[in-house]
């Protein structure tokens, strides 16, 4: 239900162990299916990766005094607050308007191989460099859009969740914390009833002298929402290790990450490495 960051290799065979199941076409099919996957995104980073540096070049002159630029994250896999999205690479492109202390942004999250499609419409304002405020709505529609009601808004059917959220940066700590709420829209319990799925997280970053990033995030659902199926309440649900840094091409830096996340709730991890791209 949301954003906004991936390989998972226990995805690519499942035939560990001293039980080796018998292959069948379907289980071959799967196989191959995900072979085709990550070979087009390797080839997908490698072509985006060589045509960014000529766009790297222009960009200040292109850009410059504009509010506006646009952006966008290639990553291995889509795991956003510990829960897992789609089975493939993942791009997310956004249009970003960015003024003094306020964002706007319209951003999406494809799959590769169709498995996830999302539509996400997100405002923030922040106050002294320390609080941010934010509202988004976010919307998951189907692989063709065939079936999409993305103008239905009515709290008893619409497929939007819209969360409010805030976040606290101390200027003086390396450290955030996190809190955020769905307030309205698909997020219903067993009963039909709207569930306020609530999260927060604590984390910190270590920023090194070459400006590389080290953080340590833990995040808690603190109800009963969806990042526990609606049936248990107070859980650690993400405890994220990220490293970014960048690829050098010259004069030209290219941002990437990586990162270790784990959900102690459903007993699952992942690794994921991500590729940014932005025009401002």
């Amino acid at each position: 239900m949301g954003r906004r960051f991936y390989f998972n290799f226990t995805n690519l065979l499942s035939i560990n162990g001293k039980n080796i199941p018998k292959i069948t076409d379907i289980s071959m099919n799967n196989m191959f299916g995900n072979m085709r996957a990550y070979s087009s995104f390797k080839l997908s980073l490698f072509i985006v990766c060589i045509l960014s540096l000529k766009a790297f070049e222009s960009r200040a002159q292109a850009n410059e005094g504009s509010p506006w630029y646009v952006s966008c994250e290639l990553s291995s896999k889509y795991v956003w607050r510990g829960l897992e999205y789609g089975k493939s690479p993942t791009l997310f492109p956004s249009i970003n308007y960015e003024s003094s202390s306020f964002l706007a942004a319209l951003s999406g999250a494809y799959a590769f191989d169709g498995s996830h499609q999302e539509v996400d419409v997100g405002l923030s304002y922040t106050i002294k460099d320390m609080v941010t405020l934010g509202l988004n709505d976010y919307y998951f529609p189907s692989a063709v859009g065939q079936n999409d009601s993305y103008f239905r808004f009515c709290h008893s059917d619409t497929g939007h969740n819209v969360e409010a959220s805030a976040t606290l940066t101390p200027t003086k700590l390396p450290m955030w914390l996190k809190l955020s709420c769905y307030v309205y829209g698909a997020d219903k319990d067993s009963t039909g009833k709207q569930a306020y799925s609530t999260y927060a997280e604590l984390g910190y970053q270590y920023v090194f002298k070459n400006e590389d990033k080290l953080s340590l995030a833990l995040g808690v659902n603190l109800n009963k929402g969806f990042y526990t199926d609606y049936e248990q309440g107070a859980n650690v649900v993400n405890i994220m290790l990220k490293y970014e840094s960048w690829f050098t091409f010259n004069k030209f830096r290219l941002p990437v990450s990586a990162s270790y996340v784990l959900n102690p709730y459903r007993n699952k991890s992942y690794f994921t490495f991500s590729v940014y791209f932005s025009t401002k």
